[in-house]
């Protein structure tokens, strides 16, 4: 049953990802696309650690674990450096949305 819900966060941070890529893509301001392109690098992250756990708890192997380990490792700190571009970015994004809509 745990791995049910594994399967439910990794399915929907692969949705949140491509919502946020698709705004990306519809956004015409510089700031807000690099604050989207933050927002993406934290689900995309969260979608490749969850997808490391997952296969941890799956596979029992020694390449699984080694695997496993690597998209945890690399996931999280997706999430780290997609958490600390979001937060540099949001006040320049913010900013960037009171200016145009005046």
């Amino acid at each position: 049953m745990p791995n049910f819900f594994l399967v439910v966060i990794i399915v929907l941070s692969f949705i949140f990802y491509l919502f946020y890529k698709v705004q990306y893509v519809r956004s015409r301001r510089p700031m807000e696309r690099k604050w989207l392109s933050a927002k993406s690098s934290m689900v995309l992250g969260l979608f490749v650690g969850m997808f490391g756990v997952n296969t941890l708890l799956i596979q029992q192997t020694m390449t699984a674990y080694i695997v496993a380990a690597i998209f945890i490792l690399y996931g999280f700190a997706s999430m780290i450096a997609g958490f600390k571009m979001y937060k540099h970015y949001l006040p320049f994004a913010r900013q960037e949305a009171e200016e145009l809509d005046r």
